[in-house]
């Protein structure tokens, strides 16, 4: 796979209906890293990911693959090179998980072309990186939240793309999944090279495992940089409207939330 795509946003606005969620927002993203987007709930975080994958129109701006606008691009050739797995995706009633895998194999599969080796191999590759290998006769909707999860990101890992954007992967996963998949997905952007941007709402989980990270407010990106640049307590108020203390994390070296309620705060005036 090769990390030489590029993907960025220019002068981007969305919205829905007559409310604007994201307005003159700019982001070039980093071939081969791993970009972490966060921000407040209704920032425009989700909204972004659905224009840079082409599920939804700018009302103005652009988004480019290689300088050519997605939503100019036929549907196939970009779903061979963008992957997304959004934030609730639905499956077909009765579908088993290993038929909903193979469904990222789709992009490859040319008009009366058969279902190869390769096809097979890429499935099963997905389901054993995800764990979710015991799972592929089972119904998707007999599954929980958590294995329901691993099965999508199982299908976005099988569509084997050089972009992948996720949002909110870990939603649904208790701390040990969540580690797994974070950890996969670094293993993919390290061995593939695969280009990964993905929401997520832990900003101490989006400081250690990103590359680059994005913050968000006001449906523009507020900062940008490594976790160190943008994860200030200064940031972070005016993102979050939240009071933190920033401290280096003991695992990673990368900057550590610490939030601080108005009791804590309370507690330090009166210490001080």
């Amino acid at each position: 796979m090769s990390a030489s795509h590029t993907l960025t946003a220019e002068n981007l606005e969305l919205g829905y209906g007559g409310r604007t969620v994201v307005e003159s927002l700019d982001l070039v993203v980093p071939p081969g890293q791993i970009t972490t987007i966060v921000g407040a709930n209704a920032c425009g975080k989700s909204t972004l990911l659905r224009s840079m994958s082409r599920l939804l129109s700018p009302r103005s701006g652009h988004v480019l693959l290689d300088g050519k606008d997605v939503h100019r691009l036929p549907a196939k050739q970009l779903a061979r090179t963008l992957g997304l797995l959004p934030q609730s995706p639905i499956a077909p009633e009765g579908i088993v998980v290993a038929d909903l895998v193979g469904r990222g194999r789709h992009p490859h599969q040319r008009v009366l072309s058969r279902w190869s080796r390769a096809d097979d191999a890429a499935v099963a590759d997905a389901l054993a990186a995800t764990d979710t290998t015991d799972l592929a006769d089972r119904a998707v909707d007999e599954l929980s939240g958590g294995q329901r999860q691993r099965v999508w990101i199982a299908m976005a890992l099988a569509q084997q793309t050089d972009l992948l954007l996720l949002d909110e992967p870990t939603t649904f996963l208790d701390v040990s999944h969540q580690i797994e998949v974070l950890d996969l997905l670094t293993d993919l952007n390290r061995t593939r090279n695969t280009t990964i941007i993905m929401v997520l709402h832990d900003l101490n989980l989006a400081a250690r495992y990103a590359d680059y990270l994005v913050a968000i407010a006001n449906g523009r990106v507020y900062a940008a940089g490594n976790s160190a640049e943008v994860l200030t307590s200064e940031n972070v108020r005016a993102v979050f409207g939240l009071d933190s203390q920033i401290i280096p994390d003991p695992v990673s070296g990368k900057p550590l939330v610490l939030p601080l309620g108005r009791h804590h705060i309370a507690a330090d005036a009166v210490r001080c």
